[in-house]
């Protein structure tokens, strides 16, 4: 045979309070405490002690929370919400307690569980939101460069849509408990959150994206970015947009969620730059002069305080023989980096002219001829003419 299966649970509900049932309530209330008066009088012994001794953690979790430096440390964070522990609460624990241990009657029974389950969903909920503002909190407190304004006129939305959240759970807990049908809440709250949603998609992708900004630190300000064709400076990261300031000094304002849409190159977090240099030399450079090139540079680069990387031929131009050189400047500040190319280059040339070496530039040489072939004067001795033109 099948098993037959389980009855459901009924929700814990009082019986309701009547005029014909209200003498024999009190007639059984009388008995109660009559026969039962030892365990009354321990119960609530036992559930004054424990309602002290949860008082007495709250207010030493006060003390803690107030003597902490950081006060989004996870001890503060979890100080604090011990702290948001209602009074109501507690009496309701020692309550329950109470009426469990001294086997009280149904009626008072049922209707202590209720009560407890109330203050406990809701205390819950309030402990709840009171942990995630302070993660929140604490997720953006190591930035120190002018986000935390973002996040504390954030906040009070963000507390708001947290506090809404939990308490609509804690409420639809409790009414299921009280045996409502929560079906058609639930689907109601459902639409109307993708109706809010739908309507005020543009303001929540921003915000959503300011948040991230926030939280992944992709950048902060203060710090240089590139995105497509534009390099500027970061001034300020709001709820809806953030606004550059471009190197030629035009301010630019783009929605945050268009900003991180976009591949972003982060200039100040480079802890060294690489800049390279084209050298080309004439064709009348002597093979022994090339091969000293590259050591010459070396030396250039490591006197200004940079660091070689290589440097070498490349090929055969039209008008010159070229080399290439890179090297490190090692600083994110492209101020310095500037300034260390500016001294770089002015030594390269510096040192050329002193070691005799010249630079290539665009040229165009031209030979005469007779009708039968044989060149024409002028042309250098010991070969051909050419002359440049």
């Amino acid at each position: 045979m099948s098993a037959k299966p389980a009855p459901e649970t009924a929700p814990i509900l009082p019986t309701p309070l009547t005029a014909d049932n209200f003498e024999e309530r009190a007639l059984g209330l009388w008995n109660w405490i009559s026969s039962s008066s030892i365990e009354i009088a321990i119960a609530v012994g036992v559930g004054t002690a424990i309602y002290l001794v949860l008082g007495y953690a709250k207010r030493r979790a006060r003390l803690f929370a107030d003597k902490q430096d950081d006060r989004l440390s996870l001890a503060a964070i979890t100080a604090r919400t011990l702290c948001k522990t209602k009074q109501y609460f507690l009496i309701m624990v020692s309550a329950r307690l109470v009426v469990g241990f001294s086997d009280a009657p149904e009626g008072m029974y049922q209707v202590t569980s209720f009560l407890f389950t109330v203050a406990a969903v809701f205390q819950t909920a309030i402990w709840a939101r009171e942990i995630i503002l302070g993660l929140i909190e604490r997720r953006a407190s190591n930035s120190h460069d002018g986000s935390t304004e973002t996040l504390a006129n954030a906040m009070s939305l963000i507390k708001l849509l947290v506090t809404v959240i939990l308490f609509a759970i804690a409420t639809i807990t409790v009414l299921d408990n009280l045996g409502v049908n929560v079906n058609g809440l639930i689907a109601g709250l459902g639409i109307g959150g993708i109706a809010i949603g739908l309507a005020a998609q543009g303001i929540f992708s921003d915000l959503f994206a300011a948040l991230s900004i926030i939280f992944d630190k992709p950048f902060i300000r203060g710090e240089t970015i590139g995105f497509d064709n534009t390099i500027a400076t970061v001034e300020k990261i709001g709820l809806k947009s953030a606004r550059l300031r471009s190197l030629t000094g035009e301010e630019i304002i783009i929605s945050n969620t268009n900003l991180l849409s976009k591949e972003i190159i982060n200039y100040s977090r480079l802890s060294r730059r690489r800049t390279r240099y084209k050298i080309g030399l004439i064709y009348q450079t002597k093979p022994d002069q090339a091969r000293r090139v590259p050591g010459i540079l070396k030396e250039i680069v490591e006197s200004a305080d940079a660091v070689f990387i290589r440097c070498g031929f490349v090929g055969f131009g039209a008008s010159s023989i070229d080399f290439e050189l890179d090297f490190d400047i090692m600083s994110p500040d492209f101020e310095v980096v500037f300034q260390g190319r500016h001294t770089i280059g002015l030594a390269i040339l510096e040192r050329f002219n002193a070691e005799g070496f010249e630079f290539a530039y665009p040229t165009q040489t031209t030979f005469t001829a007779d009708p039968d072939g044989t060149m024409i004067l002028p042309y250098p001795a010991g070969g051909y003419g050419a002359a440049a033109s």
